[in-house]
């Protein structure tokens, strides 16, 4: 009976164990043999995240074994004796006794049970409740060390400071003794106070190090503050030691970067005069926070600038750039370069240390944001380096990067090629070689009408097609790459002067070369050019008369006036555009324009007029509009382009006048410019008469330049040169002016 019933009870074991078989075959399972199904929930939110620095693993040796039916009444009873230990095991696995072997129900080695899933999710608790229990420990060992530290390091014993100081560095590593040391001012104060007046090495990396690790919470900088710390850290700055070099700079980064008024402090206490020498060291990552210092202490304040300056700055930032290749600190150092760049007294000494050549290296690198500085920092500077050699390799990859599809890009690019093609005939000559000008009008049809991008574009395009050997090859190359219509389509409303302004230099220019003269007449640029003329005429009339300032956008309408002229007196040098011009009843406002103030509006005006009377229909209207006054009156200027130009035209209305008139017009000659040159008087006669009759073709350029202030990263800061060159203003790219009628 016995037997039997021990066979039936194992069969009954045999049966449960192929139903679970059974249900594991479809998928499913109860998880309480195999814990197929289930998961173990990590506390951090992935399934497997163990962490060294916070969980400490151990490891269990199991045994998969393989009982016989007859053995598993034998195995129930043990799995169930043992079932305590294998908890316990997973859990707590340091309080095994080492060899104590743990049954298993593992019955797939590839799958961990239920216990095992729980044995690292629990480990971590109960070390996170272990750090919890330390974390209090040290806070309350700290609270009531605090007082007794204190004492210790306002000893005078040094050696007792010393010690105390090692003590207060070890509670500084340590977060919660740290918190506990931050709400002490006497305790701050007290290190402060050490790290001033010890001349002990050690002490000073203590102290240095214990602020350095306070500075990492708001209310350890708060402390150090308020305690005078960075006068001390500024005094640690001359420290030997690197390690004290280190603490100081850093802990004095994490204060301007985040206390308030840390920015004054450091400049009273002369921290600037400290950091630049720093300059002269090697560590990169040691250089990028000393940077980061100086572009923080300098950002919207001139006398910081000035500061570093006086320093050395500009030679030891431009070095960095030269011989270093860390991406961090080569960003550090050009942001610097960039706020340092719209000074007036910072621009030349850093483009004459070399730092156009050692941005424009950078320009192909793979950094974005190293890129980007090195582009507005090459803007700002360009204007101090019109006269600068050696920027071959530099104006061959702006030329290169006018193809950018990025405006920020294509606003830098514009903007340095302006500047340094602006009267150097080199530089206009190698952009104008390296395919510039279609680049350029390129550039100008990718901007969509972005001033910032087509407004540069144009002046660059300006200076390359005047004054210089290529600039014939430039002219053609406009009309060869279909710019011209596209330049003229720039007149069109609405207005924005500094555009309106360039492209009518631009358009003189073109038209000096004659092959240009046609299709920039079937571009409908000398109808522009005349409705251009009236209305900024009539807006500078209107404000003359209002005692107001005649700018809009930046430009003085008496500038348009002068431009627009200036573009129809090239122009008529055309038989065809001379009859357009003129059957745009020009005539009258050109007599007008004889009685401006301005000496080169009287100028153009009587430029044009010379080209007009070559026509005899034209001389009689310019005749009956009232000229011959002021003509007579421009004999006497003391501008001889003035004279000359009156001179011709009064030699035209003459010739189908009476005796009478031509007598008056040769004494007003004998009292007038050429009377100490008896020749010119004739020379004007046959020149009017060959209608060859010019001064000298020059460009209506740009007063200023701009120039991005940094300090607001892209927005702008006056900064304006004035160069002269030749009768007419010198052709730079100058919307820095702009800004502050935008704004």
């Amino acid at each position: 009976m016995a037997m039997q019933l021990n066979t039936s009870e194992l069969d009954m074991a045999h049966d449960s164990v192929m139903k679970v078989s059974d249900w594991q075959s479809y998928g499913y399972d109860s998880g309480i043999q195999s814990g197929v199904t289930t998961t173990a929930h990590s506390l951090r939110g992935t399934a497997d995240d163990g962490d060294s620095d916070y969980t400490k693993k151990y490891t269990t040796t199991t045994t998969t074994t393989t009982y016989a039916h007859g053995a598993l009444p034998e195995m129930e009873s043990q799995l169930a004796m043992t079932r305590g230990q294998r908890v316990r095991a997973a859990m707590f696995p340091e309080t095994l006794v080492e060899g104590t072997h743990i049954l298993s129900t593992q019955t797939d080695p590839s799958q961990q049970t239920n216990v095992q899933k729980l044995a690292e999710p629990s480990q971590m608790l109960k070390t996170a409740i272990v750090q919890l229990i330390n974390y209090q420990d040290d806070a309350e060992l700290a609270t009531r060390a605090v007082p007794e530290l204190t004492k210790l390091l306002n000893d005078e014993d040094q050696v007792v400071v010393n010690k105390a100081a090692m003590v207060v560095n070890q509670l500084a590593r340590k977060e919660a003794s740290r918190r506990a040391l931050m709400q002490s001012p006497q305790m701050v104060a007290a290190v402060v106070r050490t790290m001033q007046n010890t001349s002990d090495m050690e002490t000073a990396r203590c102290t240095t190090s214990i602020l350095h690790n306070l500075s990492h919470h708001r209310e350890g900088l708060l402390s150090i503050f308020k305690s005078g710390g960075i006068p001390a850290l500024v005094r640690m700055l001359s420290s030997p030691m690197e390690s004290v070099l280190f603490y100081a700079i850093t802990t004095l980064h994490n204060l301007l970067l985040h206390q308030e008024g840390a920015k004054m402090a450091v400049r009273l206490a002369d921290g600037l005069q400290k950091m630049v020498p720093l300059l002269q060291k090697s560590n990169p990552k040691f250089l990028a926070i000393t940077t980061d210092c100086l572009q923080l202490l300098s950002y919207g304040n001139q006398e910081s600038k000035l500061i570093i300056l006086a320093n050395g700055g500009p030679e030891g930032l431009v070095y960095i750039m030269q011989h270093h290749t860390y991406e961090k600190l080569l960003w550090t150092t050009s942001r610097v370069l960039k706020v340092l760049s719209v000074c007036p007294s910072n621009k030349p000494a850093i483009v004459e240390a070399g730092g156009m050549q050692a941005l424009g290296k950078h320009l192909t690198g793979s950094s974005p944001r190293l890129v980007q500085n090195c582009l507005w920092t090459l803007r700002n500077l360009s204007d101090a380096a019109t006269k600068q050699d050696g920027l071959d390799g530099l104006l061959q990859i702006l030329v290169t990067q006018l193809s950018s599809t990025d405006l920020n890009v294509l606003t830098c690019s514009t903007g340095i090629l302006s500047n340094l093609t602006c009267n150097n005939g080199r530089n206009k000559a190698l952009v104008t070689q390296d395919n510039g000008v279609e680049s350029l009008i390129q550039a100008i049809l990718r901007a969509e009408q972005k001033e910032d991008i087509t407004e540069p574009a144009v002046c660059a395009l300006r200076h390359l097609t005047s004054r210089h050997p290529d600039a014939e090859l430039a002219q053609n190359a406009v009309r060869q790459h279909y710019g011209i219509p596209t330049i003229v389509k720039l007149l069109n409303q609405p207005h924005y002067w500094p555009v309106i302004k360039a492209t009518v230099g631009l358009i003189r220019n073109l038209a000096l070369c004659p092959v240009n003269q046609g299709p920039i007449r079937d571009a409908g640029a000398i109808t522009n050019l005349v409705r251009l003329l009236v209305k900024s005429h009539q807006d500078a009339q209107r404000h003359t008369t209002a005692s107001s300032q005649t700018y809009q956008d930046g430009v003085r309408m008496e500038e348009i006036v002068e431009g627009c002229t200036g573009a129809l007196h090239i122009l008529a040098r055309d038989p065809i555009n001379r009859c357009e011009i003129i059957g745009l009843q020009t005539i009258p406002l050109l007599v007008q324009l004889l009685y401006s103030p301005i000496e080169n509006v009287k100028r153009v005006a009587a430029g044009v007029l010379c080209e007009l009377a070559l026509d005899k229909q034209a001389a009689e209207m310019i005749d009956a509009e009232g000229a011959s006054a002021p003509l007579m009156e421009l004999l006497h200027s003391s501008n001889e382009g003035i004279a000359t130009y009156a001179a011709a035209v009064l030699f035209r209305i003459s010739e189908d006048k009476n005796a009478d008139y031509k007598k008056r017009v040769s004494v007003e000659l004998t009292h007038s410019l050429f009377k100490h040159d008896p020749g010119a008087w004739e020379a004007a006669q046959n020149m009017s008469m060959d209608g060859q009759m010019y001064v000298e073709d020059m460009d209506p350029g740009f007063q200023q330049y701009r120039t991005y202030n940094p300090d607001m990263d892209g927005m702008m800061e006056t900064d304006m040169h004035d160069m002269v060159d030749g009768d007419y203003l010198p052709d730079a790219y100058d919307p820095m002016m702009r800004q502050q009628y935008r704004q």
